[in-house]
């Protein structure tokens, strides 16, 4: 007798998948809720991740909980992952979610909006069928905001300080000013971030979170400034040219910022 298909949604501790777990919330009761914990989340991600459970009635499951980043980082020789090198990704995310689900069918949500150009998370498991609800039911950026407005559950709390992404405080695709920010917001978890940081003595390569420069460089006052002052400008800039005022900016007063199409998406959605 061949298994029950299971129903499974990925949360990243981001906006999009966690209005997507609220939204089938009562259109799939049987629901598996999973989170690809790596260890290194910011606070205000595992904050919100547990209102979501009290809103869903259901625990999120840690598909990780065998690894964690300081683990894989010893069996990767110390290499932090980068943009080019992104072990994280597959090693804290794909491959605990592959293991999680065996060989069972299953339907995997994925949360993109029909306002955006871009691919999810692609299994080559053929027992895995991937479905994206919101661009079937033509939902846009809107849409998803009135729905975490409206059940109570609202932005995760990183974003009242100006971080754009969900994901590990040490992220490679953080712009420079969320470096800034987070030195200014979380100073230990700077420290920790930088301390990852090193040059290889026997070829000279150099491991960096911001490519060529390093947090010990970003961090010096006169640096912090400028990134600053250049965030001021093009944010001057976005506005002007912004003429579409978004919901969340009128409700919460946001910053203008476009999202951009880099990241992970099996963390930042």
């Amino acid at each position: 007798m061949p298994n029950k298909v299971r129903h499974i949604l990925s949360l990243s501790g981001g906006k999009d998948s966690a209005a997507l777990a609220v939204y089938l919330r009562d259109k799939v009761p049987e629901m598996e809720y999973i989170f690809h914990d790596t260890g290194k989340e910011l606070p205000e991600t595992y904050e919100y991740l547990a209102r979501l459970e009290t809103i869903l009635g259901k625990k999120v499951i840690n598909s990780c909980a065998e690894n964690n980043f300081d683990k894989l980082l010893k069996v990767m020789g110390g290499m932090i992952p980068s943009s080019h090198r992104r072990w994280c990704t597959n090693l804290l995310k794909i491959v605990p979610f592959e293991k999680y689900i065996g060989d069972d069918p299953v339907i995997n949500y994925v949360g993109l909006r029909y306002d955006e150009n871009r691919e999810g998370y692609i299994s080559t498991k053929s027992n895995i069928k991937i479905v994206y609800p919101f661009w079937d039911d033509k939902l846009v950026y809107e849409d998803i905001i009135r729905i975490l407005e409206d059940s109570g559950l609202g932005f995760p709390k990183y974003m009242d300080w100006g971080r754009s992404r969900s994901g590990c405080f040490f992220c490679f695709f953080q712009r420079k000013i969320e470096w800034v920010r987070l030195k200014e917001k979380y100073p230990d978890l700077f420290e920790k971030a930088k301390a990852y940081e090193y040059v290889n003595q026997k070829n000279g390569n150099a491991f960096y979170w911001n490519r060529a420069e390093p947090l010990v460089e970003l961090e010096k006052p006169e640096r912090m400034a400028q990134i600053k002052k250049n965030w001021e400008i093009a944010q001057e800039k976005e506005k002007k040219n912004y003429s579409k005022k978004t919901l969340v900016h009128i409700l919460g007063g946001l910053e203008v910022i476009y999202e951009d199409r880099i990241g992970c998406l099996v963390c930042s959605l």
